[in-house]
């Protein structure tokens, strides 16, 4: 079942880069704020369109991580990056800088590399509260202690990272939980899925990771939050996957690729996070931007 998680994580990742793009394409045509701009949102058919990749990257998240290890399912995230620039770009009427190519080239391979060296294998769905316990204490306190570092005194770029890895936390912890309460679904039906302490947990998790995300985006630049934010994701979900599922991954000489995967990822995201910031605004005619408006 590993290569149909995988498909499932990386249609995911590519529905999530959708929806985001679409939504941020619906926004940027409106002054509003508040509540004032859902509603005028929601009459925005590029709107509704970047929610439909949202809940379907949601579903998408949930079959992966029921069919794979949560190692596996949250480094192919990852690929939400490249999607969503790919996709936004073209959408925006903006033009992506060459270097931004070859950060999207060095993501991808990079993580191939990664993933076909380390093998992620031996998940299971459920952890008894004995690793429960120590894993949520420490992603919490974890949490905490970014938000209490990053205060106003700091730069701004210290401020997006701390803000950032604390939203990567809270993401880990989510697709953490959510795989729980999937397999909880997948085994014993929506009743027991309701009745699951998991189920709630996954949900109040999201909501703080997403609360982060926006003030790490506000704090500082992006070239700052980004890395914090998609490294931080997978490190986390790697060390998850490993003490609360029994995932395990290969070592030995394989370590070798594996560094070197980690470390293309990591190029590829810095470059691309700093080609967000060079991208050119291609000209649009005024009837198509009417259209679009």
């Amino acid at each position: 079942m590993i290569e149909l998680a995988a498909a499932f994580a990386v249609a995911g990742a590519a529905s999530n880069a959708v929806g985001t793009a679409f939504q941020r394409k619906a926004a940027s045509a409106s002054s509003r704020g508040g509540l004032r701009l859902l509603a005028e949102l929601a009459r925005r058919p590029f709107w509704v369109i970047g929610m439909c990749g949202v809940v379907c990257a949601a579903l998408f998240q949930s079959l992966a991580l029921v069919n794979g290890p949560l190692a596996l399912v949250q480094p192919l995230f990852i690929l939400e990056l490249p999607f969503a620039l790919l996709v936004a770009a073209p959408l925006m009427h903006r033009r992506l800088p060459h270097s931004g190519w070859w950060g999207v080239g060095a993501c991808v391979a990079g993580l191939a590399v990664l993933l076909v060296a380390a093998a992620p294998h031996g998940a299971v769905d459920h952890a008894p509260l004995s690793r429960w316990i120590p894993a949520l204490c420490l992603c919490v306190g974890g949490m905490a202690a970014a938000v209490l570092l990053s205060g106003r005194g700091h730069s701004p770029a210290r401020r997006a990272a701390l803000l950032a890895a604390a939203s990567a936390t809270g993401n880990a912890l989510t697709a953490a939980l959510l795989k729980s309460a999937s397999g909880t679904f997948a085994d014993h039906g929506f009743a027991a899925f309701l009745r699951s302490w998991q189920t709630y947990g996954f949900a109040l998790a999201g909501v703080g990771a997403v609360i982060l995300l926006e003030n790490a985006l506000q704090a500082g630049p992006l070239a700052a939050a980004q890395p914090a934010l998609t490294i931080g994701d997978a490190v986390v979900s790697l060390t998850l996957g490993m003490t609360l599922f029994g995932e395990r991954i290969r070592t030995g000489w394989w370590l070798l690729p594996e560094a070197a995967g980690a470390l293309l990822i990591v190029g590829g995201v810095l470059v691309l996070s700093r080609a967000v910031q060079h991208i050119a605004v291609v000209p649009v005619a005024v009837d198509e931007r009417d259209l679009a408006t």
